[in-house]
């Protein structure tokens, strides 16, 4: 088994730091939280005084922070110091394009292989290993990647070249911040026009209308597998993360010049939620904002 620094252990990171070390990886962790770093320890890693005692003899680095600024920040000035020059270093925070290729570009100038693998499945996912990671870099800095990544999810997929597994994370999430807008608007519509929720969800999810926010994670309780809205819309993957991602792929459209008129209505829509909400209720919630639904 390797030895494994893994930077970052908020809500996803924490889950995914203990999956390594319960498949008998020697987890050192840090994090700025002691009360994160206190629930490493209980999970069976290794506390570290800062990110680069962390990275001191890695064979891997993992690192699942909030932005760009963030990830930059460490890298530079913690694990491109003290990580060895055999060390892979993976980095599993949601963060713009621009910025996974230069922090990506800057490893590769020190010698160092590196990958960007931002993940999709939300907490419980994390927690349970199953993330789905979607990986940027190249064929052999993911060769080495991948056993890690498999180790805390069900599916390791390389994207591309250095930043196409963010764009891969970002391209996807505003289409699932889209498709739960218009599953949102359909069960408040068929519940207007008298049918039972259930009833549209048992016809819908076998017809054209079949989408994962519908038939995995429909937005109403009691309607479908059980999901974040049968516990008052609390856990899942908050309207805040999700707005972020949104603005991360609206930031990325106008890089590139592409039109994305449904992902900016979808920004528009959760910044209007997350500022009527406190935004950590899951990104489902939305619905509640729509006129005549019902929490």
């Amino acid at each position: 088994m390797a030895r494994i620094a893994f930077i970052g252990l908020g809500n996803m990171g924490g889950g995914m730091a203990a999956n390594l070390a319960k498949a008998g990886h020697d987890v050192r962790a840090f994090d700025l939280s002691a009360d994160a770093l206190e629930r490493a320890v209980a999970a069976g890693c290794l506390a570290a005084e800062s990110a680069a005692a962390a990275c001191d003899g890695a064979e891997a680095v993992v690192t699942m922070l909030p932005a760009g600024r963030h990830v930059e920040g460490v890298y530079t000035d913690d694990v491109f110091a003290a990580a060895p020059l055999t060390a892979t270093l993976i980095d599993c925070s949601t963060i713009d394009v621009a910025t996974a290729r230069r922090v990506g570009e800057a490893a590769q100038a020190k010698g160092l292989a590196m990958v960007d693998a931002p993940v999709s499945g939300g907490i419980g996912a994390a927690n349970a290993g199953t993330l789905t990671f979607m990986v940027g870099g190249s064929a052999a800095a993911f060769d080495r990647a991948e056993p890690f990544l498999a180790a805390m999810g069900k599916a390791v997929i390389h994207a591309g070249a250095s930043g196409s597994g963010q764009a891969a994370k970002i391209c996807n999430n505003m289409l699932l911040g889209a498709s739960m807008i218009a599953t949102c608007e359909a069960l408040v519509l068929a519940r207007k026009l008298g049918l039972e929720p259930q009833k549209f969800y048992d016809i819908a999810s076998v017809s054209s209308g079949s989408c994962w926010s519908l038939n995995t994670y429909a937005p109403l309780p009691g309607v479908g597998p059980q999901s974040p809205a049968d516990n008052d819309y609390q856990g899942g993957f908050a309207a805040a993360l999700m707005l972020k991602d949104l603005r991360l792929a609206m930031d990325a459209a106008a890089s590139v010049d592409a039109d994305t008129p449904m992902g900016a209505r979808a920004a528009e829509l959760y910044e209007a939620f997350v500022a009527a909400d406190d935004g950590n209720h899951d990104f489902s919630g939305i619905i509640r904002s729509l006129a005549g639904a019902a929490s």
